[in-house]
């Protein structure tokens, strides 16, 4: 249980309807040869967050196809609305989606705080020209976006795809999930650190660096901490077990309120 005197946003969650659930999250399985640490479905983080203390939970899924986007922007608006004092959503985006200015205005009029791509598992590059039109439009708009960044096994969301957009646009506010890097947490931290429209996310960090507190301490420090998130990449992940995690890094109390939900109530203009 987390201690009173610190509000707690998990900043990195997906959740998934009911009859696609199983498929969803097996899927993501095996794209990173995981095993799930929880099922996948909204009821599931408000009981976790109700045992250990997680006030508030920023909800998303990806969308693999462009027919997908319209669905799962209503069913994050849906969700949202069943406890809204303990989710903030965020909506999909698809590189092939028809209209890109339809689809941001309607993550707009659904009420969602902002969008969600992830380049590796949606097989496009960060920087690929078909984004543009939706980096445009999130900078106008002031639409955060939370993107997966970091796979060496690929070249979609690594420093280099980044870099051109946060150049091109540096009023757009971006999210580098998993510390601006997975995989290549250092490199990518050197290279992006110095860009102040990037936040990061600490999700799926510990658990691929074998609970390297001092990986978690080195990139905090080099992006510092007004610019970092907490988060846990349920299901992937137990969020009990990544704040637990988290609790253990050498931060001062004012670090830490930042980091679990100063920075997300500021980025995803939570009340």
């Amino acid at each position: 249980m987390i201690e009173e005197k610190f509000t707690v946003i998990d900043a990195h969650c997906h959740i998934y309807p009911e009859k696609i659930v199983d498929r969803a999250v097996a899927g993501t399985d095996a794209f990173y040869s995981t095993h799930a640490a929880c099922r996948g479905v909204a009821s599931e983080l408000l009981e976790i967050g109700d045992r250990i203390g997680i006030d508030r939970f920023v909800v998303q899924s990806v969308a693999t196809t462009p027919k997908q986007v319209s669905s799962i922007n209503e069913f994050i608006a849906a969700s949202v609305a069943t406890a809204p004092d303990r989710f903030t959503g965020l909506g999909a985006a698809h590189p092939d989606s028809e209209s890109q200015d339809a689809v941001i205005r309607q993550i707009k009029e659904l009420g969602l705080h902002g969008i969600k791509i992830h380049p590796d598992i949606q097989g496009f590059a960060i920087d690929d020209p078909r984004m543009m039109r939706v980096y445009e439009l999130c900078e106008e708009e002031r639409l955060p976006i939370l993107m997966h960044t970091g796979d060496y096994r690929y070249d979609f969301s690594n420093p280099n795809r980044l870099l051109p957009v946060l150049k091109a646009f540096p009023e757009l506010i971006v999210i580098g999930a998993h510390f601006g890097g997975w995989s290549v947490w250092d490199d990518a931290s050197r290279v992006l650190a110095e860009f102040p429209n990037l936040f990061v996310d600490c999700s799926s960090t510990f658990p691929f660096a074998n609970n390297d507190l001092d990986l978690g301490e080195r990139l905090i420090a080099r992006y510092g901490a007004e610019r970092v998130m907490f988060g846990s990449d349920f299901p992937m992940w137990s969020p009990e077990r990544e704040l637990e995690t988290f609790m253990k890094l050498k931060l001062s109390d004012a670090e830490r309120r930042m980091i679990l939900s100063e920075n997300a109530k500021r980025v995803y203009k939570i009340n």
